[in-house]
This record gives structure tokens, C-alpha cells and sequence, in this order.
């Protein structure tokens, strides 16, 4: 039960009080080693490389270089790590470009333990974790105060309806925050043919993460 076979996580975060925490309580449990932690981004990198992390807790705002900037650096390297990006929401605008920088989910620092450990094995299995009540309040901050509304519901309506009835009803389903094991048991399909069905959603719809397509589910009036 040692290294070997748990997941290794890094921990990236310039407040001491949560590093404690989330080594804290990640180290509670059998199939998680917490193997570092880091105080900014350009620290994240360097420890990166040395410990070779199967998963990135990312806080986003951090002095010398950002969580964004840094998730931009580990995707660009060879077999990055997941990046789950932490965040206090409240301030910060950058999460969607963390998304489609290369980050496997996102969840708010104040987020129940039990949410966290399960997003950490979400991403470990291969299903990016997308949060409904954060993706909700994300999608409302988004959307606040924006002028082309109309436009881009009619943009987001054409690009739903180019998708095919089993490809809509994923899309859907990822707009609601469900998991591929998740949408496989609602659809009665299997897990391979659902990545294959989001694979398609991706491309049709030209995003590059699921909240993406969740946006474009709301933007066309469909969640």
C-alpha cells in the first residue's frame, strides 16, 4: 500500500494554512500520498519535475506566476500531470482559461473533504470533474452584464443542433455535470462509446473542456 500504487499529489497553493489542510486531509487516505508541496507557481513547475505528480491541486492566484500560467507550462510539457484547479471564486476570473489551458476541473477551496478526495479520483480515472453548483455560478458570472447575449444563443443553438441525438443527449448530460460512468448508466451505454460521443461533442461544438460545452448548453437554453 506505499507509493507505488497510490496517487501522488502536489499541492500548489501560496497560503500555508490550506497546503496544512489538504496535506491534512488527503493523508488520511490509502490510495492518496500527498509527495509535496509548493508556494507559487514557478515553484509548482520546479517541484513538478522533480516529483512527477499524477495530480496538481492548482490555487489560481499566486504571486511570481499564477495558477493559469503554470497549468499552461505543465500541459505543454511531456506526460503532464491532471490539474485540478483551486479556487475562492469570489475573486477570481481566470477559471475558464484554467479549464482550457489543459486543467482536468475546478472546485472551491471551501469545498466539503469528501468532494475533494472524489474529484482527485474523478480525474485519476479519466472524468474531468465538473462541479453543477460551481459550473452555475460560473456560467451567471460569465454571462452577467454581457450585451451579445442573443447571439451567442443563437450561435450556441445552431452548434447544439449540428450534433446528433445521442451527441446532443451527452451534451446535455455534461451540462448537468455528470460523469462519463455516470452518463454511460442514465444513456444505458458504455463508458468507451461515451468518450467516444464526447470526443465528438468537443469537435462539433469547438471546445476544448466540458464546462465549455456546459456553457453552450445554457447558452442555448437548454439546461
Amino acid at each position: 500500500m506505499g507509493g507505488v500504487s497510490a496517487t501522488r499529489v502536489l499541492v500548489v497553493d501560496d497560503d500555508a494554512l490550506v497546503r496544512s489542510a489538504l496535506r491534512l486531509m488527503l493523508g488520511g487516505q490509502a490510495d492518496l500520498e500527498v509527495v509535496g508541496e509548493a508556494v507559487d507557481g514557478r515553484d509548482g513547475l520546479t517541484r513538478a519535475a522533480e516529483l512527477r505528480p499524477d495530480v496538481v491541486l492548482m490555487d489560481i492566484r499566486m504571486p511570481r506566476l499564477d495558477g493559469l500560467e503554470a497549468t499552461r507550462a505543465l500541459m505543454a510539457g511531456p506526460q503532464p500531470p491532471k490539474v485540478v484547479v483551486l479556487t475562492t471564486f469570489d475573486a477570481d476570473q481566470y477559471v475558464v482559461e484554467a479549464l482550457a489551458a489543459g486543467a482536468d476541473g475546478f472546485l472551491l477551496k471551501d469545498t466539503e473533504p469528501q468532494e475533494i478526495v472524489a474529484a482527485i479520483r474523478k480525474v485519476v480515472a479519466g472524468d474531468p470533474m465538473l462541479s453543477p453548483s460551481v459550473t452555475r455560478r460560473l456560467i451567471d458570472r460569465l454571462r452577467s452584464g454581457d450585451d451579445e447575449a442573443a447571439e451567442r444563443a443563437k450561435q450556441a443553438a445552431q452548434a447544439i443542433a449540428a450534433l446528433t441525438d445521442r451527441e446532443r443527449d451527452v451534451a446535455l448530460a455534461i451540462g448537468r455535470g455528470l460523469s462519463n460512468a455516470e452518463i454511460a448508466a442514465e444513456l444505458h451505454l458504455s463508458v468507451p462509446t461515451v468518450k467516444a460521443h464526447v470526443s465528438h461533442v468537443f469537435d462539433k461544438l469547438g471546445v476544448t473542456n466540458r464546462v465549455q460545452i456546459a456553457i453552450r448548453v445554457h447558452d442555448a437554453g437548454l439546461d
